[in-house]
């Protein structure tokens, strides 16, 4: 019963410690989608059906966001004319990849792990988007 109770007071330290981190990165995300205009957002992207999935994952892991509001982000998105391809790799990106997110996850998960899991994160979100364009062109 020593053991738990160990456990839990050592995790319970772990969060607290991490909340000043944690609080930082969520202002850090809501300053940057405030300041920036939709209008600019929509004219980094590309159309192209090499570059456009490429920058889509660019931008996603540049502006992080949740998986909640990405519905409205790529719908929104879509209307203003960018491609399928380019808003999945945006979106995927956006909710698995987080540039602003990594010096938080590095401290808190260790260097390895943060980079390697948004690499691998970021390499996906590209080839999820092939796929994704690729499944609905046949269907």
């Amino acid at each position: 019963m020593n053991r738990k109770k160990e456990a839990l007071l050592k995790a319970v330290k772990s969060i607290w410690n991490s909340l000043p981190i944690l609080i930082g990165m969520v202002l850090l995300i809501s300053l940057a989608k405030t300041c920036i205009p939709t209008k600019t957002i929509t004219s980094l992207f590309t159309d192209n059906q090499i570059i456009g999935p490429v920058t889509g994952s660019i931008l996603g892991s540049i502006f992080a966001g949740n998986p909640i509001t990405s519905y409205i982000v790529g719908g929104e998105l879509l209307k203003q004319g960018v491609g399928l391809i380019t808003v999945t790799a945006f979106l995927l990106a956006w909710v698995t990849v987080g540039i602003v997110q990594l010096p938080a996850e590095a401290i808190l998960l260790g260097k390895k792990f943060a980079f390697t899991r948004n690499a691998v994160a970021f390499l996906l979100s590209i080839a999820g988007a092939l796929l994704t364009a690729g499944l609905v062109s046949v269907i």
